[in-house]
């Protein structure tokens, strides 16, 4: 039994509840005709009485029970007017009916019997077909799934169930796998987008690293300050590769969703990543309202922190910073602008991707990671992120995340 298919056992026990269904409603049927009793005539009916009635009911029992109406018509030849001849005829009379009725009622049951039973073969046979189409159709979806679960593969995990139709079990059940499809598709780019990253990113500092390295070697009898000089590049390269993987490392990270949740003041956590911010000659205008949202603090810390440091970064020598946090239609909104360079709109959107820079100085444009990275830190906390060209140069950078419920006053 373990070895057939569900679609055949689905088919079995259809037809098993049917059968069974069927034998009741024809066992109750057969004995609710078996009950009946024989209707025999009253003591008072006679030859007589019986030729009183009409002559239709009379035709019709007489065609019913031959041997009665044999009796009838011998009887009525020998009568006379004996009553011991009259009541012998009355007695013959009724016992022929009797007889008559028993032989019908046996007669009756029988083929009832047989009619039944061959009707419940034929129906229980037309109902496993109909069975096995329906069980067929029932688990099409579930073939769907399996056949989308064969086509899964590392390499390719792409495929899906696709499943229409009506918002039932089956239809919950593909469209969960499909969404595990989706969720281990993210997993595996995300993973490879790591490691293709890392490996393009590391190979600079890795490089820089080696060639001063070879240099020194080179050379017969180094001096010291050929050696500290080494040593500063290796400290150079160590610290811009730790960079580079801190930053990959949040990206992933956040690939998994949020693992924090407390309630954070985008104000105060600005205010905190400002303090943290080597300004220089910029003139930061800070304009910090309650916005409450949330979330995991040091990322929505480091995420203001990406935010300043990049308006900084991007920004001609003595120019000006905008920073500002309110609450707008149920949003916490931090918005950084500055002057700077004029950014093409078309190249705006390309920034919050990794390793997009503005300039090929990849000293004084960084990693190419901060706005990823804020990009990335929005979208785990269910918030957008938008750039948007100065006329004059420079950016405006809006984040939104959802404010608190509680911080809206709401229950």
């Amino acid at each position: 039994m373990n070895r057939l298919s569900i679609r055949v056992r689905l088919t079995l026990l259809y037809s098993a509840v049917f059968f069974v269904f069927g034998a009741i409603v024809v066992g109750v049927s057969y004995a609710l005709v078996a009950s009946l009793s024989t209707v025999v005539p009253p003591s008072s009916t006679s030859p007589g009485a019986v030729g009183a009635r009409e002559g239709s009911e009379r035709d019709m029992f007489f065609m019913e029970h031959p041997e009665a109406f044999i009796d009838y018509c011998r009887q009525i030849v020998d009568t006379t007017t004996d009553e011991n001849l009259r009541r012998k005829c009355e007695s013959a009379f009724r016992e022929g009916v009797r007889a008559g009725a028993q032989s019908q009622r046996d007669i009756t049951l029988s083929h009832l019997l047989q009619y039944s039973v061959i009707t419940l073969v034929v129906v229980t046979l037309l109902a496993a077909l109909a069975g096995w189409l329906v069980a067929g159709r029932v688990l099409r979806p579930v073939h769907q799934i399996t056949a989308a679960a064969q086509a899964a593969s590392e390499h390719n995990l792409s495929a899906r169930v696709g499943l229409a139709g009506p918002h039932d079990e089956l239809r919950e059940l593909a469209d969960t796998f499909d969404a595990m499809l989706a969720r281990l598709e993210a997993s595996f780019v995300s993973q490879r987008r790591f490691i293709a990253n890392a490996s393009h990113e590391l190979r600079t500092p890795l490089a820089v690293m080696g060639a001063s390295v070879d240099v020194v070697l080179a050379k017969p009898a180094p001096t010291a300050d050929e050696l500290l000089a080494m040593g500063r590049d290796v400290r150079m390269g160590v610290d811009q590769a730790e960079a580079v993987v801190g930053a990959l490392l949040t990206l992933a990270r956040n690939d998994h969703g949020l693992t924090v949740r407390d309630q954070v003041d985008l104000a105060t956590a600005t205010e905190d990543a400002l303090d943290g911010v080597d300004r220089g000659d910029r003139v930061v205008h800070a304009d910090f309202e309650p916005a409450v949202t949330t979330g995991d603090p040091v990322l929505l810390e480091r995420l203001a922190a990406n935010l300043i440091d990049n308006a900084v970064r991007y920004n001609v020598p003595g120019g000006q910073v905008w920073i500002s946090t309110r609450v707008d239609d149920d949003q916490a909104v931090l918005e950084v602008a500055n002057t700077g360079a004029v950014v093409q709109p078309e190249r705006a959107g390309d920034l919050f991707k990794p390793f997009q820079r503005l300039h090929d100085g990849t000293t004084r444009d960084g990693l190419g990671l901060g706005l990823a990275i804020v990009a990335s830190i929005a979208s785990v906390h269910g918030g957008t992120v938008a750039a948007e060209p100065r006329p004059d140069g420079g950016l405006l950078i809006t984040v939104s995340l959802p404010a608190s419920r509680s911080a809206l006053g709401a229950p």
